[in-house]
């Protein structure tokens, strides 16, 4: 049986790792191109999200290549993610194509529609241990990486000679990868964590920006035009507010386990949103809010907000944003972005971002 799921960040390397330990083929889609653009708005609806259109391409060019399976995250709430799954099949069946199509929905205490699709692995898998190493593995991969690359965006834009960094990350990744145990995994993380500590840096403090928004925006650098590795170029550290095994914890995990241990991404966004947006709007809203805050809080020279145009709870988010920004002081940059979005501009946007925070930091600094 050949299995595929859709890109976002690198969860191919966990998602391969999952399924392959099953003994299942694995075909990841090739990489997001013009093309796999082209292919997902051709199909999609016009004012679908960007991000479905991306994932209607990856699936479209995985099942050329003779994937018979796909696998997908699930939503809810007002944010239309919840529609993906459904809108992806029906129009891939319109388009001929035969196969089966099997969505994660997050747990939000919906018993049924949180375990069928883990029941239909038990089709083809029986075994209950194997599953559960399978999942153990990819779990301390996805671990890894989010570890490994806060670090590296921490130190890129410090190092004093430039790429030291990122040859470092794409060496780790690349071990990530190939690792076929938890104790490997670690001595993997705990290795590069050192080297990380060893690398020259420079004595200025650097500009730090938080990136915030939809999660699909900021987890996946085609979309947003390696924003991070732009900026870590340029002497910006960058925070990402949110990571790939974050978003599953919140969807793996029942919310009052998450609320009793004081876990997960959702419930400090939520506690630092209050009085700017106290209610659920679905998506990452109330966590861009949230963030933005914190951040604006913890002294940062900017926040970098990113969404998909039309995306509903980020519309509801960067309506907020200005109110935040006039209450802490903190510049607040929101890019919008779709299949018509080029980088060029962006990266007019970006240096003139960059050069607002240094007179700003230059200003304060005088004072």
């Amino acid at each position: 049986m050949r299995v595929t799921f859709p890109h976002m960040g690198r969860i191919d390397i966990p998602g391969y790792t999952f399924f392959k330990r099953l003994g299942w083929d694995v075909i990841i889609p090739p990489p997001i191109t013009k093309k796999t653009i082209e292919l997902g708005s051709r199909y999609a609806p016009e004012f679908a999200c960007f991000p479905l259109k991306i994932n209607l391409g990856n699936m479209i060019e995985a099942l050329e290549l003779g994937a018979e399976v796909i696998f997908m995250a699930g939503g809810h709430g007002p944010c239309r993610f919840g529609y993906y799954g459904e809108v992806e099949k029906t129009i891939l069946k319109d388009l001929g194509y035969n196969f089966e199509f099997y969505v994660f929905e997050p747990y939000a205490g919906r018993f049924k529609k949180f375990f069928q699709p883990i029941c239909q692995l038990f089709k083809y898998e029986k075994n209950l241990l194997k599953i559960y190493n399978a999942g153990k593995i990819a779990w301390e991969q996805g671990k890894a990486i989010d570890v490994i690359t806060k670090s590296v965006y921490r130190i890129w834009p410090r190092e004093e000679i430039p790429g030291t960094t990122k040859r470092l990350y794409q060496s780790a990744i690349a071990k990530i990868k190939k690792a076929d145990s938890v104790s490997t995994i670690r001595y993997i993380v705990d290795d590069t964590l050192k080297q990380l500590g060893e690398i020259k840096i420079k004595k200025e403090t650097p500009l730090k920006v938080a990136l915030v928004g939809e999660i699909y925006a900021v987890l996946e650098p085609y979309m947003n035009f390696n924003l991070e590795d732009f900026l870590s170029d340029r002497g910006v550290e960058v925070t990402r507010t949110i990571y790939i095994t974050d978003w599953a914890e919140e969807q793996l995990i029942p919310k009052k386990i998450r609320q009793k241990k004081k876990i997960g991404h959702h419930e400090e966004s939520k506690r630092f949103a209050c009085g700017y947006l106290d209610h659920f709007v679905g998506g990452h809203g109330i966590e861009t809010v949230g963030t933005a805050v914190k951040y604006a809080q913890a002294g940062y020279d900017g926040v970098i907000q990113v969404l998909p145009f039309t995306c509903m709870p980020e519309i509801v988010a960067q309506s907020i944003l200005p109110s935040i920004s006039r209450d802490y002081e903190i510049p607040i940059l929101t890019i919008i972005i779709d299949e018509h979005s080029g980088q060029a501009g962006l990266i007019t946007r970006l240096e003139a971002f960059i050069d607002l925070l240094q007179w700003k930091r230059s200003k304060k600094e005088v004072c």
